[in-house]
């Protein structure tokens, strides 16, 4: 099936076609394919649900060579990985997770060249063992996928700091290769207003990138936006809810792991339904995830931790019991409802505007930002005492959040990498705001806005022009209230 050089379009088609029985490509994924086949560097934004995958995968395995794709969570790469395996095709993934057979398998793979598309996150590319095996001169790298993007702009100054030393990835695994070799980079996801795709383009160094963008609005998403007062009014409407969606598929978002497991033991009392959060074992996770694919609950109240590389498109709501941190964060969340193009709503809870009679939504957003002042005066504080150039190992070991540290002192440019494992400090850094606070402005507006919601969306994610030709949507709760 690899071909080198340059791949006839009929041949494209009819792998696309034997692999995943489609007649034909969905625009846009024809012109994301061409762009890889051609190594262009690429910054795609699809709503879910628009075939992402599929993009990449196809020319990874129409090339000789291993594509890497670089993956957030386990259960999004497993889940991938399981369905090329099931069609007999040669893909892999590393994560810590994996038995040390397991483990040894796919290096040795890696190593004979028997791959063409290995899964790893973050952490892992940047592994010694793993980054001094794609060292070697002789292994054939066809490209680095990064998908859910998004997760670098969310996560990358915080608790997944390996992210923001990716963009040093590319030339220093050209170093190793013959001159004239080239490495493209591609960035997939969902969800990226223009702040975040300038910071895809910063960090990840791409190279005069094609950009493929389609506008988020979901006809068939009725969007819902209810302020509450206190406690218990917040938990009345979400029971009269329940009430009214019996035995449809759905999601509850929560904020923390605590309120997770309290709700999820409320309602377990009337309902099918499993707490879900990163502090349960991935056993733990996987069993609640297919429980809920194959209708054996209900519904999972989650927090953020839940979503990603589940696909069920038969889930008919989503309700956030409370608000999300950006909006970003929503509309990844309410865009799991309804992947099937029939009727599904997506209701959230707010705090009323004044925050004086239910401060509870305040309160949780004074905490996420006192987290995030906390790391950046860390941050601040580790300037004073770490040589201008030095090694992330050395820094981590010294200092308990020296990797974050560092990570967040590259997002405000006070840092540069050299390569993945070794940075210098600026001079004379820019001063620059972190995206974090920014989202939660953004959202805030967004649910207290009287406009219509999809238009709020749209503008918020750089589609002015679609917006105004949307007017009023007629399927959120502004645009019906303007109607009566």
């Amino acid at each position: 099936m690899p071909v080198d050089t340059v791949t006839p379009w009929n041949r494209v088609l009819q792998e696309f076609q034997r692999i995943w029985g489609y007649a034909d490509f969905r625009p846009p994924q024809d012109a994301i394919v061409k762009a890889l086949l051609d190594h262009r560097d690429l910054l795609v934004v699809l709503p879910t649900g628009g075939g992402k995958s599929i993009c990449f995968q196809l020319p990874a395995l129409l090339q000789t060579g291993v594509t890497l794709v670089v993956s957030p969570l386990v259960a999004l790469m497993e889940n991938q990985v399981q369905e090329l395996r099931q069609k007999a095709l040669p893909a892999a993934a590393l994560h810590s997770q994996l038995p040390p057979p397991e483990r040894r398998r796919v290096l040795q793979a890696l190593e004979r060249q028997q791959l063409r598309l290995l899964y790893l996150s973050p952490e892992t590319l940047l592994s010694p063992p793993v980054w001094q095996r794609l060292s070697q001169p002789d292994l054939k790298l066809n490209g680095l996928i990064l998908d859910e993007a998004h997760c670098l702009v969310q996560w990358g100054e915080t608790f997944r700091p390996a992210y923001r030393r990716l963009g040093a990835v590319r030339q220093a695994l050209l170093t190793h290769r013959p001159v004239g070799s080239t490495l493209p980079i591609a960035a997939f996801t969902a969800t990226a207003d223009p702040s975040a795709q300038g910071i895809l383009r910063d960090v990840l160094q791409l190279k005069s990138p094609q950009i493929v963008r389609l506008n988020p609005h979901r006809p068939n998403l009725d969007l819902r936006v209810k302020a509450v007062i206190g406690t218990g009014q917040r938990k009345r409407i979400l029971g009269r809810y329940l009430a009214a969606h019996p035995n449809q598929a759905g999601l509850v978002y929560v904020r923390t792991r605590q309120d997770s497991e309290s709700l999820a033991h409320q309602l377990g009392q009337r309902y099918r339904v499993a707490p879900y959060h990163a502090g349960l074992s991935s056993r733990d996770r996987r069993q609640i995830e297919s429980e809920w694919m194959n209708d054996r609950l209900q519904f999972v109240v989650c927090t953020s931790a839940f979503g990603m590389g589940v696909n069920k498109p038969n889930t008919r709501w989503v309700v956030h019991y409370q608000a999300p941190c950006t909006i970003t964060e929503y509309v990844q969340e309410v865009g799991r409802a309804g992947r099937d193009g029939k009727p599904a709503e997506a209701l959230t809870l707010v705090s009323e505007s004044t925050g004086w009679l239910d401060p509870s939504d305040r309160q949780r957003a004074k905490f996420f930002q006192a987290q995030t002042q906390t790391l950046q005066q860390q941050a601040q504080q580790l300037v004073k005492v770490i040589p201008k150039t030095g090694d992330v190992g050395q820094i981590s070991q010294r200092f308990p959040q020296g990797a974050i540290a560092l990570s967040w002192l590259h997002s405000t440019g006070q840092l540069v990498w050299l390569d993945p494992f070794h940075y210098q400090l600026k001079p004379d850094p820019p001063n620059r705001r972190s995206l974090q606070g920014e989202g939660r402005g953004g959202l805030q507006q967004f649910l207290h806005s009287d406009r219509c919601r999809w238009q709020g969306l749209l503008v918020a994610f750089g589609f002015r022009t679609e917006a105004q030709a949307l007017g009023d949507c007629g399927h959120c709760d502004n645009c019906r209230h303007r109607v009566r």
